[in-house]
């Protein structure tokens, strides 16, 4: 009995002494796609921002692009009684047939557009919709437009499906929005696929009806070309209506339109979000959604027919406090040096651009980037916010101000000060 221990005893000792700590580290290895993805810098700005408050900073975070507002009680109730009406078993993938009927009436009422129930996916959150798109559509070496500032998550997903993306720049003279010709130009034999957002994330920039019938008019010189239009801020817009590219008859068949719940209801922690599409595009993108998570939450499916039904005023209460919000904080960043600001007509962000407070240094460590600036910000004026680096454009910070007018002002103050500080 001895002796077989002593024998384990020897052979654990080899092991322990060949399998050192730096072997079994290198057996770590994570997968060659995971290696090409960025983290995204609105979620990294954002932890940094929390683990500044746990050192007992008093932070301002004005990265996250979260309404501050609690989801309205009229959708609540819905839940309430999806719960006692036992909607707890799994549901279809594409969602529930009511739930995608009353989303193709919304689509009606508010853009224009006819959908039937069969070209509707519900999926668990907007980002799930544009992932399931994106991988439905995209091979290796297929090129995707997208203009930017872009929402963080489009570059990153083009690259998981092995598509290639090609960016338009665009800047603030020309309200960040691309022209026609820019489009034209950026098309090529490889052209598979555009992504846009309108109201933009993070530009709040929004393309009028004249401006998406001229890109429009461009979109239909090539019929195996489509375009994703993200409308998930289309509620929160303040001094001009919102246009569906997908009501323009001519590029009908080459639009799929992303909305979603969690920007104009409040409700980002019900993760609940959906396309109209083609309908071979909607069959493919439930194809693609049932190997990864099938339907989404049975309960927040409920609280969507009571938030798609409802007719926009009913959480227009949310929206006067943004536009006010929005024309104070304008107000507060252009007065600070080296800042300059346009007035987005939607979403809830200032997209600042910062190219007059770049160069200078504070304790002789240069700012160079929005990056750098951006960290600046954060280290000595203890409020965050997202280099526009994120969003493809540096020399631009990321503002939003889905906080209270009292933390925006003392944010704004904040900001101020600290950027005075440099030379």
């Amino acid at each position: 009995m001895h002796s077989t221990l002593g024998k384990y005893h020897l052979l654990f000792s080899l092991i322990k002494d060949i399998f050192t700590p730096k072997l079994f580290l290198s057996m770590q290895r994570t997968s060659q796609l995971l290696d090409k993805l960025e983290m995204p810098l609105t979620i990294e700005m954002t932890q940094k921002s929390r683990e500044l408050a746990a050192q007992g900073h008093n932070v301002i975070s004005l990265s996250l692009g979260e309404p501050d507002f609690d989801t309205p009680e009229f959708i609540k109730e819905a839940a309430k009684v999806g719960i006692d009406q036992n909607f707890s078993h799994y549901m279809p993938v594409p969602g529930y047939v009511d739930v995608r009927e009353a989303i193709c009436k919304k689509f009606k009422r508010d853009n224009n557009i006819s959908y039937s129930p069969n070209q509707i996916v519900v999926s668990t959150g907007a980002k799930q919709s544009l992932a399931n798109v994106v991988l439905s559509l995209i091979d290796a070496g297929d090129e995707v437009i997208i203009p930017a500032p872009y929402w963080v998550s489009y570059i990153e997903q083009v690259k998981i499906a092995g598509g290639e993306a090609v960016v338009i720049p665009t800047t603030m003279e020309n309200d960040f929005k691309i022209t026609p010709r820019q489009l034209k130009e950026a098309m090529t034999a490889k052209s598979r696929m555009m992504i846009f957002s309108s109201p933009n994330n993070p530009s709040g920039a929004m393309y009028s009806e004249q401006e998406l019938r001229a890109l429009a008019e461009v979109i239909a010189t090539k019929k195996d070309f489509y375009i994703v239009s993200d409308e998930i801020y289309e509620l929160i817009r303040y001094d001009q209506e919102h246009f569906s590219l997908a009501s323009i008859p001519e590029i009908y068949d080459q639009v799929i339109t992303v909305n979603g719940l969690s920007k104009g209801f409040a409700m980002t922690g019900w993760r609940l979000g959906y396309i109209g599409a083609p309908v071979w595009i909607a069959k493919a993108c439930d194809k693609m959604q049932s190997q990864f998570t099938s339907g989404a939450c049975s309960i927040a499916q409920r609280a969507a027919i009571a938030a798609v039904e409802a007719q926009p005023e009913q959480v227009g209460y949310m929206l006067t406090k943004f536009k006010e919000r929005r024309d104070v904080m304008l107000k507060l960043l252009n007065a600070i040096p080296g800042f300059h600001v346009n007035t987005p007509p939607g979403a809830f962000y200032a997209f600042v651009e910062v190219t007059g407070a770049l160069g200078k240094a504070f304790n002789g460590n240069k700012i160079n980037s929005s990056l750098d600036l951006s960290m600046y910000i954060l280290n000595h004026a203890h409020v965050s916010s997202v280099p526009g680096e994120a969003f493809g454009l540096d020399g631009y910070i990321r503002f939003s101000y889905a906080a209270s007018l009292e933390d925006l002002i003392e944010a704004g103050r904040r900001i101020d000060e600290a950027i005075k500080k440099m030379s």
